[in-house]
């Protein structure tokens, strides 16, 4: 591959990449001709991540990258922009807070946490690459939430999804409602922002009790972060298609 090949490529950034679901989302984007960066705060797991998916051809490097830390999103940024910038933002980082999850036993400090890593985390990494993706020819912004997140569903009780959540699942609503907000915002930009559940997906979110692989789960993000120009935004689906708030 020549330099001039290479630099006509697309880029993207997934953050929480060295595992799971956003592992998979890097080597869906890297197999469909992205080059790919690995957005992880653990070095070790980023360089292993990026070790094994580069012996498989693909186009990735590492970016060290804690979304909770100013400092590092800012890094991570400058980074992108001295390797030629960002078309491709897939928000993947997440905790569960861990246990209890009752909303009438969960802390407050436990509640802070998820909310800082699943919420606000979006939002720094967010802006702090909008002005590259401004710059992008078809800038895509795709932000990993979950069914369990949606009021519609998590209030039909006949389709209620998920255990009693009174830290992740909120995150999730509340990741939900910012990304219509971003999609509103910039619109005009040419910037679509959209959001996706990768289903029941055999992770360390939940004890690897999904049905589903992470490569399945990848899929819905994959899609979403190749949309064509004038495509979908301020949407959320899943594999089945659009799904309410």
């Amino acid at each position: 591959m020549t330099e001039n090949s290479t630099a006509k490529k697309k880029t993207a950034l997934v953050t929480g990449a060295n595992k799971g679901i956003g592992y998979e989302i890097a080597a869906g984007l890297a197999r469909l001709g992205f080059r790919v960066g690995v957005g992880a705060r653990d070095t070790g797991r980023r360089d292993d991540a990026v070790q094994k998916l580069r012996a498989e051809g693909l186009d990735v490097f590492g970016v060290p990258l804690d979304v909770t830390d100013d400092a590092s999103v800012a890094a991570a940024a400058a980074q992108l922009e001295e390797q030629g910038g960002l078309d491709v933002l897939v928000n993947n980082a997440a905790i569960t807070g861990g246990v209890p999850q009752e909303p009438s036993k969960v802390s407050a400090d436990q509640v802070l946490r998820v909310v800082d890593t699943n919420v606000v985390g979006v939002i720094r990494v967010t802006n702090a690459m909008l002005p590259m993706l401004r710059r992008a020819g078809s800038p895509r912004i795709v932000n990993v939430s979950s069914t369990v997140g949606s009021l519609t569903l998590q209030t039909a009780q006949a389709e209620a999804v998920g255990p009693i959540s009174g830290a992740y699942s909120p995150t999730k609503s509340y990741l939900n409602a910012v990304t219509v907000q971003y999609a509103k915002e910039l619109a005009g930009a040419g910037i679509l922002v959209n959001a996706g559940c990768p289903g029941y997906v055999a992770t360390d979110l939940n004890g690897h009790r999904g049905t589903r692989t992470p490569e399945q789960g990848a899929a819905v993000f994959l899609h979403l972060a190749t949309l064509p120009d004038g495509g979908p935004n301020g949407t959320f689906r899943d594999e089945a298609g659009t799904q309410p708030w």
